[in-house]
């Protein structure tokens, strides 16, 4: 494979992750050199194998705590990086304790990765990109929201206080939410720091790894709902009425770096989902889908009457192209049919 002309070396946090891992792709085959993050030197050269055609582009840094400031000054030594992608956060919809196992990891981490670029990024970090979520968008309290349509002018209003008491996934997405405000907080903050930050907000997130994952347990929260439903008898009820492509993220990632118009925006990057939608247009390509998925009721869009995604500003400043879900479904259930074969001869 021909190398792509460079266009400067990023830094990327979470690469070891489901959408990391195509962010990393993305950015590779854009032209860019990546530096990731990773805990330990064996995750890291564990990521970087996963793109044998581009290892002269990649390097890797060992950040053991992203809430930890200088943690990162090894990664910008040598004035490389000329912007960040931030899209490590903890991912625990089963937190033992709120504060320990979500809020902070995720708000420091994400305050941390700012404080690094200004402290550390040698005046040549101008846009930092923060992997948020449609979590920080949707009002849980709201349910289904019949005859409302989500965009990136709706915030989850969760306090720090609700957060704290929160059940389990309402936890989750509530730190999301005060992740993201605090970003956004931390830049207003600091008006001289030469630095924008743009965020990108997708609802599930579907379609296939960089590679096949080597255990279902390795799996994306989102990944795993549609493969709970391979053998299962029923359809799962409407939940997030929103996904988005693994590839389209990491695109409208990598785009939000670039586009000048992208700075000081958070993008809600998604389309509407149901699950039924997803499970039928999988059954109508694969064979294999076709035994051992739910019929559940074809064609059936149920609730109809719930919210709405809109993704469209993503497409006017990003230039974003989305797919379809049909792409996506079969896309994804390829890998996880490939998985359950894997497994099953271990």
């Amino acid at each position: 494979m021909a190398t792509p002309q460079k266009k400067g070396t990023i830094l990327v946090t979470g690469a070891g992750g489901y959408v990391g891992g195509q962010i990393v792709r993305e950015a590779l085959e854009s032209g860019y050199s990546v530096r990731i993050t990773a805990r330990t030197e064996s995750s890291a050269t564990r990521t970087i194998s996963h793109y044998p055609s581009y290892t002269s582009l990649l390097s890797y840094t060992l950040v053991p705590d992203m809430t930890v400031l200088e943690s990162y000054a090894a990664a910008f030594a040598d004035g490389a990086i000329v912007g960040i992608v931030h899209s490590a956060s903890p991912l625990v919809f089963n937190p033992q304790d709120n504060v320990r196992d979500l809020l902070d990891p995720a708000i420091k981490g994400a305050t941390t990765i700012l404080e690094a670029a200004l402290k550390y990024g040698g005046g040549k970090v101008k846009r930092v990109v923060a992997t948020s979520s449609f979590a920080a968008v949707v009002d849980p309290e709201k349910g289904t929201r019949p005859g409302h349509t989500y965009d990136e002018k709706d915030w989850n209003p969760v306090t720090w206080e609700g957060a704290v008491k929160a059940q389990k996934v309402i936890a989750y997405v509530s730190s999301k939410a005060l992740a993201e405000r605090a970003m956004w907080a931390w830049i207003d903050a600091h008006p001289d720091a030469g630095i924008t930050l743009a965020t990108i907000c997708p609802p599930w997130v579907f379609g296939p790894y960089v590679h096949v994952p080597s255990r279902a347990a390795a799996l994306s929260e989102s990944v795993q709902l549609l493969n709970n439903i391979i053998d299962s008898p029923s359809i799962p009820a409407f939940d997030f009425g929103g996904y988005a492509d693994s590839r389209e993220v990491a695109a409208a990632h990598v785009r939000a770096l670039e586009v000048p118009e992208a700075a000081g925006q958070r993008f809600l990057v998604g389309q509407d989902f149901r699950y039924q939608a997803a499970v039928d247009a999988a059954r109508e390509e694969l064979p294999e889908a076709r035994e051992r998925l739910p019929v559940g009721k074809t064609g059936d869009r149920t609730p109809e009457d719930a919210y709405h995604v809109d993704g469209s500003k993503a497409t006017r400043v990003l230039g974003l192209k989305y797919g379809t879900l049909k792409d996506t479904a079969v896309e994804t259930y390829k890998q996880l049919f490939e998985l359950r074969a894997l497994e099953a001869k271990a």
